[in-house]
């Protein structure tokens, strides 16, 4: 009985979301995680200056095609659906991460779908993200007129 309350209580314990590795972090997220925030959060605990990530797994997502005449995105949500590949950047914008994420989910009919990144949770199964960390930090720019932050590589 003792082994069972000792289990209860281990299962309590928040599951550890990142590891440390030799070019950066390996993170997994478990269903109802949001990514881009865990993301984000990780940048942030961590002091990431700027990296780039990947990803895979399982999610529901809102992916947004960029207008650039109205300078908005225009929405379209995707659920219960395997993501195939994501890929981004982690860089900074007015002392905060700003992310800049893509990526291309499929369906069960093998139709693949894909688009920038708005909003994405762990689906079913969970999400491993590989983020590869850079040795400087990198800044986003409005540059106008695009009407778009765009990574700048200027020190």
């Amino acid at each position: 009985m003792m082994a069972n309350q000792g289990h209860a209580q281990a299962s309590k314990e928040p599951q550890k979301r990142f590891v440390k590795t030799p070019t950066g972090y390996l993170m997994v997220l478990r269903q109802g995680d949001d990514v881009l925030a865990q993301i984000e959060s990780l940048a942030r605990t961590e002091k990431i200056p700027s990296a780039n990530f990947t990803g895979m797994g399982f999610v529901n997502v809102q992916f947004g095609y960029f207008n650039f005449k109205t300078k908005a995105y225009e929405p379209k949500d995707f659920k219960n659906v395997e993501l195939a590949s994501m890929t981004g950047s982690i860089a900074w914008q007015d002392n905060k991460v700003s992310l800049h994420t893509h990526g291309i989910v499929t369906d069960k009919k093998f139709n693949a779908f894909g688009g920038h990144m708005l909003g994405a949770t762990v689906g079913t199964g969970s999400v491993e993200i590989m983020v590869v960390v850079h040795d400087r930090q990198l800044e986003r720019v409005m540059e106008e007129p695009l009407g778009a932050n765009v990574l700048s590589l200027e020190p």
